[in-house]
């Protein structure tokens, strides 16, 4: 997200089902998974006892009555034998679970939908549920009255998900640690776009309606997962790397938009050279009308803008897809990560492009002389590393004090192993995840020779404005 956005999570009360009995009368050898993974922030978020490796969403909606029709098929594998295994929904109406093609037992409470198939699965075992579901989906609105989920447009929907709102259209793991291969099948009225992430494989109109369907081949984290319904102006271009680029703009915003999203080959370009190469099969951007979101996000291959944006944002965004969407947190306790390193991005392309060095940047931000509309005492209000609670972790100190940690590693270890640090960092886990105790591991890795105990302690992990000379 830019460092001007605030998406703040919206928690969901949870009862856990009990009292269910096998089907089938097989012996029973598994036990549930559990309901969620223990992220600090989010403890019922995502859920245990398997991996998703591919999601495949056939969808409906049509803008009229606000409808969405949804098949899900969701392709795991188990990772301890289950008896019965969750999925996060919120909202919707569930017709129909199958686990293998076999009827299943399910029950809703609250956002988890619990699936009990007729035979356990055992330990190592692939399995595929399909979710039969429909209704009008929800708006998610966070405690800082940000809103995610499903977000109703002038002429049509924008799904946005962090860090909760995609299971507001499609039940999945929902959680950053879980991340699969998508394939998404959307059908709308005929003279309507549905746009989504990774590469359009075909679109086939009949009897009124359209189906757009998209594939993402490389690991996304749900959270990033995007679908924009509308009227848009489409362009498809190929970068000089031969990167295929797919832009979709409301007509509203299409002249205020074009020399920015012109930028895109040449940001992605820069960003290589800086970052590594780029870890996607395509890039873009999808463009809205301002009041469609009150934030841009990182979706993956294709970032979302709430109308035309700025240079900077565009490369904030962009630099999103290493760190954020291919880097992804373990938990959402390493927001800095993705944050931190995106605006330090912004800091490095103003060095590049006759502006600020990140040096001066680093300074006026220290001295509460920072051009932007932050308060300076906001930079200090808690260490990056440590938000105090859900709410803060998309707060200034995550970005702004994020990018001043990366700034003292480069003060120490001098431009030459910087530069190797950020690469290899990003290279090294490339579509995994990693968190904060990862990237201070591999940072004294990278440069034994020096001792980085004064940065994690009073920059990463401290409270307050550290001294600074």
């Amino acid at each position: 997200m830019p460092r001007s956005s605030v998406t703040v999570p919206f928690a969901l009360a949870l009862t856990l089902v009990a009292g269910l009995t096998a089907c089938g009368g097989d012996d029973v050898h598994g036990k549930p998974g559990a309901a969620g993974v223990g992220d600090p922030y989010f403890p019922k978020m995502g859920n245990g006892g398997y991996d998703v490796t591919h999601y495949g969403l056939t969808l409906s909606y049509d803008p009229g009555d606000k409808r969405l029709k949804g098949t899900a098929e969701i392709t795991a594998r188990a990772l301890t034998d289950l008896s019965a295994f969750r999925l996060d929904l919120s909202g919707l109406n569930v017709s129909d679970v199958t686990v293998e093609g076999r009827s299943a037992r399910w029950s809703r409470a609250g956002q988890e939908l619990t699936v009990r198939p007729r035979a356990d699965l055992d330990k190592g075992e692939t399995f595929r549920t399909t979710v039969r579901y429909s209704g009008t989906p929800r708006t998610i609105t966070d405690p800082d009255n940000s809103e995610e989920g499903w977000l109703r447009t002038a002429d049509g929907a924008l799904a946005l998900g962090e860090p909760t709102g995609s299971m507001a259209w499609f039940p999945g793991n929902h959680h950053p640690v879980d991340k699969a291969a998508y394939d998404i099948g959307i059908t709308v009225p005929e003279g309507l776009q549905a746009v989504s992430n990774g590469e359009l494989t075909s679109e086939t109109t009949a009897k009124g309606r359209t189906t757009y369907a998209w594939h993402t081949a490389e690991p996304m984290a749900s959270y990033v997962a995007t679908l924009a319904i509308g009227r848009y102006d489409i362009t498809r271009s190929t970068a000089k790397n031969g990167l295929p680029v797919y832009v979709a703009v409301d007509p509203t915003q299409k002249q205020a938009s074009e020399k920015v999203l012109g930028q895109i080959p040449e940001v992605v370009d820069w960003e290589e050279y800086n970052f590594g190469p780029y870890p996607f099969s395509s890039t873009g951007a999808i463009v809205d009308r301002p009041d469609d979101a009150g934030y841009a996000l990182e979706t993956q291959t294709r970032p979302v803008f709430p109308g035309a944006t700025d240079t900077k944002t565009l490369v904030h965004e962009l630099a999103h897809q290493w760190f954020g969407d291919s880097v992804t947190p373990k938990s959402w306790r390493d927001m800095w990560l993705n944050e931190g390193f995106a605006t330090y991005a912004e800091w490095l392309w103003q060095e590049d492009h006759g502006g600020n060095s990140a040096e001066k940047i680093f300074d006026s931000l220290y001295k509460g002389e920072y051009y932007e509309p932050v308060d300076s005492s906001e930079v200090w209000a808690f260490p990056p590393a440590d938000p105090p609670g859900a709410a803060q972790i998309s707060d200034p100190p995550v970005y702004y004090r994020g990018a001043m940690v990366l700034q003292k590693i480069r003060q120490l270890v001098g431009d030459d192993t910087f530069y190797d640090i950020v690469q290899g960092w990003a290279a090294a886990h490339r579509h995994a995840n990693a968190d904060t105790a990862d990237f201070t591991a591999y940072v004294e890795k990278a440069a034994p020779d020096k001792d980085f105990s004064g940065i994690w302690k009073n920059w990463l992990y401290g409270k307050g404005k550290p001294a600074h000379p």
